[in-house]
């Protein structure tokens, strides 16, 4: 004879008795206990606008360190944002691009710009709704 009563389902754990006792639903993550976001590097910016227009004119790093006069490794790793370049540098490494100083930074503040926004919600000042999109809105 079994030993359960009629007309109640029979349960048989698939987990046991310590591991049931241990777990535990997460609890929801608030936004004063989410990690703070690094900010990005204005190193690391300037070099991946370096980086993005080299490769945009199909021009390797040899060609714009002997345009620019500066060396190639040393290019590089402003490239991959490991050197803090000057001014100078800059300037001749973008020229050698065809862009001017001013236009560098530009595209660099434009990169730092949305970044930044897209986690620390900015631009909900200005009137906009609270929600967040990381997509593309697309309108006839």
């Amino acid at each position: 004879m079994t030993s359960h009563v009629p007309n109640e389902a029979r349960v048989i754990p698939l987990r046991p008795q310590a591991a049931r006792q241990q777990a535990v639903r997460p609890q929801p993550v608030r936004p004063e206990d989410r990690p703070a976001v690094r900010e990005p590097l204005w190193r690391d910016l300037v070099g991946d606008v370096l980086r993005r227009e080299r490769l945009a004119q199909e021009r390797t790093l040899k060609e714009v360190a002997e345009a620019a006069r500066i060396s190639m490794p040393y290019l590089s790793e402003v490239e991959r944002g490991r050197k803090e370049a000057s001014s100078e540098v800059l300037a001749a490494a973008a020229g050698a691009l065809g862009l001017g100083l001013g236009d560098l930074l530009v595209r660099a503040q434009g990169e730092l710009v949305r970044l930044t926004s897209r986690h620390t919600g900015a631009g909900r000042d200005r009137g906009t709704s609270g929600a967040r999109y990381d997509g593309m809105c697309l309108a006839a």
